[in-house]
């Protein structure tokens, strides 16, 4: 069975007016739209044709809720700095703020379930701009001192015997170091470098929309990555990560917790924060997906809760995908892709539409278009107890 599945996109300050309207072909709104929801996640949930929640209609069917959520999100400006829990801290965390009688919707609640995640962007535009991990030291020194005596603060902090990421996102984000902080701002908007040219105007432009916030630094110590059409940025639990501009195809574990670590207004718990995060630097490369039939690629993750394959086709060309080991949900994103299942009429798609394929085994789709195929993970690694 195929089902379609509808959802209003969701009007956060950072999402484009025109992204999301021009995929589908329409004449923009006056307001952003940042993201739509495939998926059951009760804050949100798809609709079906007759206007059932997702949520709902799968409990009616007897299906489990899906372990995963996929999202089209359309970037105009930065996203909140944030990172994610492992599931062991999520469930401890959420354990205790559960304890601690704090209402699940409250503004300064972090852990609003137990789960993990871990989540995988794949631009869909020429380019989407993220930043994804913190930067190595002896790298983030070179730009500290492209700064110029403003950022005398900064280089300190990177020349520390115990500099590391933790102790700089703390520092950053601290009461205590905010005149140092403003310093190395003002630094940054005036500051000229050849290597870090990108970074500098980067929080030339952060500083625009979220003017003295202390993200800013802490941006500046992240790496600033861009995806091409059809690559992927892959973000385990821990690491720090910002969406910046573009459009994407978002898939994640069925999770809303999120760690905040600045440009946003939302509550920022700097010391639960510090805690979930990887003590370590490096950076997160853009990924091609693995080539597993002659029109299907698959992104390959180490979690089992999802699994994202992109399926790209001519006129004429018929891709058979097997969707078995729970529901699938199929997203177009460019052409008129048809997709049919055992029983039923084929479903043409445009971009920007989704089907869920709820008790298949195997659907066919027929060119010419791309569509993002999401289903249940088969394997992975364990979840690393920190």
């Amino acid at each position: 069975m195929l089902v379609p599945l509808t959802n209003e996109p969701r009007d956060y300050s950072w999402g484009s007016t025109t992204l999301i309207p021009a995929l589908e072909g329409r004449v923009p709104s006056d307001r952003p739209e940042a993201e739509v929801w495939f998926g059951d996640h009760p804050a949100a949930p798809a609709r079906t044709p007759a206007g059932a929640r997702l949520d709902e209609w799968l409990a009616e069917a007897g299906h489990e809720p899906l372990p995963y959520l996929l999202k089209l999100l359309a970037a105009a400006s930065a996203l909140s700095i944030q990172a994610h829990p492992s599931k062991s801290q999520a469930a401890a965390g959420f354990a205790r703020e559960e304890a601690s009688g704090l209402a699940r919707d409250a503004a300064d609640r972090t852990y609003r379930d137990a789960n993990h995640k871990p989540e995988l962007i794949v631009a869909v535009s020429d380019e989407f701009r993220a930043l994804a991990g913190m930067r190595d030291l002896a790298d983030s020194r070179r730009l500290a001192a492209a700064l110029g005596p403003g950022g005398r603060p900064l280089v300190e902090r990177l020349e520390a015997s115990d500099a590391s990421p933790r102790a700089l996102v703390a520092w950053a984000l601290s009461a205590e170091a905010c005149d140092e902080v403003g310093a190395v701002i003002a630094a940054a908007l005036t500051a000229r470098s050849e290597e870090f040219a990108q970074e500098l105007e980067l929080a030339r432009t952060l500083h625009a929309g979220f003017p003295g916030d202390p993200g800013i630094v802490v941006a500046l110590l992240m790496n600033l990555v861009t995806l091409r059409r059809g690559q992927g940025l892959f973000v385990p639990a821990g690491v720090l990560h910002a969406y910046l501009e573009g459009l994407g195809v978002e898939i994640m574990a069925a999770s809303d917790n999120v760690l905040r670590g600045g440009l946003t207004p939302k509550h920022i718990d700097v010391g639960e924060l510090v805690d979930v995060l990887v003590d370590a630097t490096g950076s997160l490369s853009p990924a091609e997906p693995r080539r597993v039939a002659a029109n299907v690629a698959q992104y390959d993750v180490p979690v089992p809760d999802f699994s994202l394959r992109r399926v790209v086709l001519e006129e004429g060309d018929v891709a058979e995908i097997a969707v078995g080991g729970g529901p699938a949900i199929l997203l177009a994103t460019s052409g008129s892709p048809s997709v049919s299942a055992t029983e039923g009429e084929p479903e043409t798609l445009r971009p920007g539409a989704a089907l869920l394929a709820a008790d298949e085994t195997t659907v066919r789709v027929t060119g010419p278009g791309e569509v993002f195929v999401a289903a249940r993970g088969e394997s992975a690694e364990p979840d690393p107890v920190r």
